[in-house]
């Protein structure tokens, strides 16, 4: 099968990451009530850790960098990859390209995310290595004002 997407199939990319959410599901459902904040912290290390070099780089400073801007924001796996939820409802997380076979990494916003700017605004940005101080601070700042 072809990594293209017809109405009818998923890539395979697309069904991977389906059953590294259902995955997910059956794992939080085991942990029930004793769940942590702890075990999401521990779940999003590793699947940073099993990244390759250039998005493991990436990961881990965006994982520093919300965790650092909002702490409050509880880290956890969302499709296989490292997100940040609030209420259990993921705001932020970081795709790496060599998942999706993409030509670079995403921090993406989800809806609970409070980012609304007027009738425009954007849901995702591109990353690249040669992420920057003033890159880094506007990822803070956004991570800062999604977590509100």
């Amino acid at each position: 099968m072809t990594a293209t997407r017809t109405a009818t199939s998923f890539s395979a990319e697309e069904r991977a990451a389906m059953k590294d959410h259902a995955a997910e599901l059956r794992t939080a459902a085991r942990r029930g009530a004793r769940a942590t904040k702890a075990d999401g912290e521990a779940d999003v290390l590793a699947k940073i850790a099993e990244m390759a070099d250039t998005d493991r780089a990436l990961a881990e400073r965006v994982h520093a960098l919300v965790r650092s801007a909002a702490p409050g924001l509880a880290p956890k796996l969302w499709y296989g990859m490292p997100a940040y939820a609030r209420d259990g409802k993921t705001v932020c997380f970081f795709q790496s390209a060599e998942k999706f076979k993409a030509r670079y990494a995403t921090l993406g916003f989800n809806d609970p995310a409070r980012l609304d700017d007027g009738s425009l605004w954007p849901t995702a940005f591109a990353l690249t290595a040669d992420l920057t101080a003033a890159d880094e601070e506007r990822i803070a700042d956004l991570v800062r004002r999604a977590a509100g």
